[in-house]
């Protein structure tokens, strides 16, 4: 048997051993591109609006479109505006009427009617222990009117106004004089001379606080009233602009459309025009028509109001002054000393008065019904100067008696003349108010129905101008 041989034998080689797998080759990253695409950019709906708005106006549908829909815009403008202007002019003009001229008339009687409840204070003082029936009741009248109308004027305004604040002092001081003048009385009722130092004393209150607030009162609600008269006259400058400029459109569109098509009219467009002129005829009419009936009402009237109420406010003064001069019997000088205060007061008043009513002649001239109350006052302050002038001669030659005859007596007084001439001026008043009623009203109307007909007319407009592009249009499809 064989056996295999041991020990140093020589062998056969090693069986062969199966080859590592190679590691397997990097594959290179690709390269990035040399520009990238940028991401889509959003657009909004105001840049895609206007590329189609471009892109339509590149058609002539589309220009057209565009075009009716600016003018029928500008009429709409033109009626808006014309409304808004116009019902701002209307409102100003109807403050003239119904607020600030009876306010400002209000003032007027509040100062006349204190001032003359001091002149028939000191009448009745002047009268003696026995005050006449009828002066007390005057007096009482005009405390009343005075009250009563101060109660209105603070109803109709705001307390943080200067007519405000003069009212309110007026509240305060008329009870303090009021309460003055009942001691006056009653000192004079007993036949005490301190009745006389009360009597002064009140007069100084009115002077000095009553009167003064009441002009300021009077001066403000004017000053308002003619604030109202240059809003209402006030030209509608934006109205006329827009109205202008539409119709400006309104023509070219027609002219562009004649010469593309050679057709004459649009009928749409043709009665968009009609409206426009309409529109455009009627704002400068009426606010012409309003301007010269307010213009009237405020030279013809108001001008004269004033100067007759101030030459009226004059002439109490003047009497209040008179009486006070028996009352104080030369006890109040001037400050110079040389000459008595109340003749000095009274001498004042009486120019004024004069010249008050040398101007009311002239606003009043042409107008017999306006002017002939003036020359009857203008002839009564002449013979109350002339009574006066003896009164003063009487009382200087020592008869009291006898100057106070002439100055309070029932016939042939100073009295009996101021009287006449009050009388007169509430007539020439009576004339002149109805004369500024008259026109301001007719000033008031001619602007009425104008803001809601030139929105009508202008809504109108755009919609025949709408209807006339429409048809246009059509002719495209």
């Amino acid at each position: 048997m064989a056996h295999p041989p041991i020990g140093g034998t020589a062998q056969g080689p090693p069986p062969a051993q199966a080859p590592l797998p190679a590691p397997p080759a990097r594959v290179p990253a690709p390269a990035p591109p040399a520009h990238a695409p940028a991401p889509p950019v959003r657009r909004s709906s105001w840049a895609g609006s206007r590329d189609r708005l471009r892109a339509a106006a590149t058609t002539e549908p589309g220009r057209l479109w565009i075009m009716g829909a600016l003018v029928a815009a500008l009429v709409v403008a033109f009626g808006a505006v014309t409304a808004s202007e116009i019902s701002g002019r209307a409102a100003s003009a109807d403050d003239v009427v119904s607020r600030s001229q009876p306010l400002s008339a209000d003032a007027a009687n509040i100062y006349r009617s204190l001032a003359d409840a001091d002149t028939a204070a000191a009448s009745g003082f002047l009268a003696g222990s026995q005050e006449p029936a009828d002066v007390h009741a005057r007096y009482d009248k005009d405390i009343a009117t005075a009250s009563r109308l101060l109660v209105k004027a603070a109803s109709h305004t705001d307390g943080s106004t200067e007519s405000g604040r003069q009212i309110a002092q007026l509240n305060e001081q008329l009870p303090r004089y009021t309460g003055l003048v009942e001691r006056a009385r009653a000192n004079n009722r007993q036949g005490l001379p301190l009745g006389g130092a009360y009597l002064r004393y009140a007069n100084q209150q009115m002077s000095t606080l009553l009167l003064p607030a009441a002009e300021k009162l009077y001066e403000a609600e004017t000053g308002r009233l003619y604030d109202d008269y240059d809003s209402a006259t006030l030209w509608p400058y934006a109205g006329t602009a827009v109205g202008i400029l539409a119709l400006g459109g309104l023509l070219c569109l027609q002219r562009r459309d004649y010469q593309r098509t050679n057709r004459v009219f649009n009928h749409g467009l043709l009665a968009a025009s009609a409206a426009s002129v309409a529109v455009l005829l009627w704002l400068v009419t009426g606010h012409l028509v309003a301007s010269s009936d307010l213009h009237t009402s405020r030279a013809h009237g108001q001008e004269s109001l004033k100067v007759l109420n101030d030459a009226r406010i004059s002439s109490l003064k003047a009497r209040s002054n008179e009486n006070l001069t028996l009352v104080s019997r030369g006890s109040v000088l001037t400050k110079d000393g040389k000459h008595d205060q109340y003749e000095s007061d009274f001498t004042k008043d009486m120019a004024a008065l004069v010249s008050g009513l040398g101007k009311a002649e002239k606003l009043a001239a042409g107008d017999k019904a306006g002017s002939a109350p003036v020359a009857t006052a203008v002839d009564d302050v002449a013979t109350w100067r002339k009574r006066h002038a003896a009164a003063r001669r009487t009382d200087d030659s020592g008869d009291y008696d006898g100057a106070l005859a002439q100055v309070i007596g029932r016939s042939g007084s100073t009295g009996q003349s101021f009287d006449q001439v009050d009388t007169a001026l509430q007539r020439a008043l009576g004339h002149e108010q109805q004369q500024f009623t008259r026109a301001a009203s007719d000033g008031r109307g001619a602007l009425s129905g104008l803001p809601v007909g030139a929105a009508v007319l202008a809504v109108l407009g755009a919609a025949a101008a709408g209807l006339g592009i429409s048809r246009r249009l059509s002719e495209y499809r």
